[in-house]
């Protein structure tokens, strides 16, 4: 498992979990019922819940590569937020109906603005240790006990 799925990161994973199944869930049933409505609004809705999947994975598997990938699905997900929430705000017009990212994420008790926040600042303090160039504060402690025990 990643070192960033320790700690606060397992609560992240969580509400990315929690978040991913929500776009989901709307967006299956806003396509299927009624996409003609709001095409826009309901793609909308099924890209956040491909992007909630993709940090949730991204920030449990361990790795470079996933670390990265975490890095751009988070930014893009702060991009689209803040994008879509403006938007939102500015042209009524642009969404017959709301997506995850409406207003903020304002339906969803503003989570959508606050996670890539949380994710960011998370990333950005475990950047040395998910890029392999500095071990998890509990591995030194690991590799003590078993050193001791030969």
């Amino acid at each position: 498992m990643s070192p960033l799925a320790t700690g606060v990161g397992r609560v992240l994973i969580a509400v990315y979990g929690i978040l991913a199944l929500a776009a989901t869930g709307r967006s299956v049933v806003q396509i299927a019922e009624d996409f003609a409505f709001a095409p826009f609004s309901y793609t909308l809705s099924a890209v956040a819940a491909i992007v909630y999947i993709l940090a949730m994975v991204a920030l449990i598997v361990p790795g470079r590569t996933w670390y990265r990938v975490a890095c751009v699905t988070i930014v893009f997900e702060m991009t689209g937020v803040l994008v879509i929430g403006t938007l939102s705000l500015l042209d009524r017009q642009l969404f017959p109906d709301l997506t995850i990212w409406s207003y903020y994420g304002m339906g969803y008790a503003f989570a959508p603005l606050v996670l890539p926040i949380a994710g960011l600042w998370w990333l950005r303090k475990h950047h040395r240790v998910a890029a392999g160039q500095v071990p998890p504060r509990n591995a030194a402690v690991v590799d003590q006990h078993l050193g001791s025990a030969e």
